[in-house]
């Protein structure tokens, strides 16, 4: 299973000159926990809530954590979470070929596609295998 079908394409961006308010507000319209941070078209990073609660400056531009850790839509799964796990982020804005936001991949993501399994029905607890 790759990225590209799991991800969410509706990614929400918003300019790195945006006010923390304006991020904030965004993020509470679209109940959402993070935000592409574009600047000239181009991805800058990722802002999540608590990046926000955090900042000290005025703009979505102080709030921003690290260069953005992305993946494509061919990433694998276990790519994707590793990539997650190493560089201890919640979310991989998702690129093409030409850098392009073309979704996004979030912990609550891959817990949704972990937790589809649970439907089944227990094994027998005393039953090795």
């Amino acid at each position: 299973m790759r990225v590209g079908d799991i991800m969410s394409v509706k990614v929400e961006t918003i300019p790195a000159s945006a006010t923390l308010d304006e991020a904030r507000e965004r993020m509470w319209r679209r109940n959402i926990r993070h935000l592409a941070v574009v600047e000239s078209g181009a991805l800058v990073g990722v802002v999540s809530r608590d990046g926000l609660e955090r900042a000290k400056g005025p703009s979505v531009r102080e709030a921003i954590s690290g260069p953005a850790v992305t993946a494509t839509p061919h990433t694998t799964i276990r790519e994707a979470a590793n990539l997650m796990r190493g560089n201890r982020v919640d979310s991989l804005p998702v690129l093409d070929a030409q850098a392009d936001v073309v979704g996004i991949v979030t912990v609550s993501d891959l817990l949704d596609l972990i937790g589809k399994g649970v439907d089944r029905a227990p094994e027998d607890p005393g039953r090795r295998r």
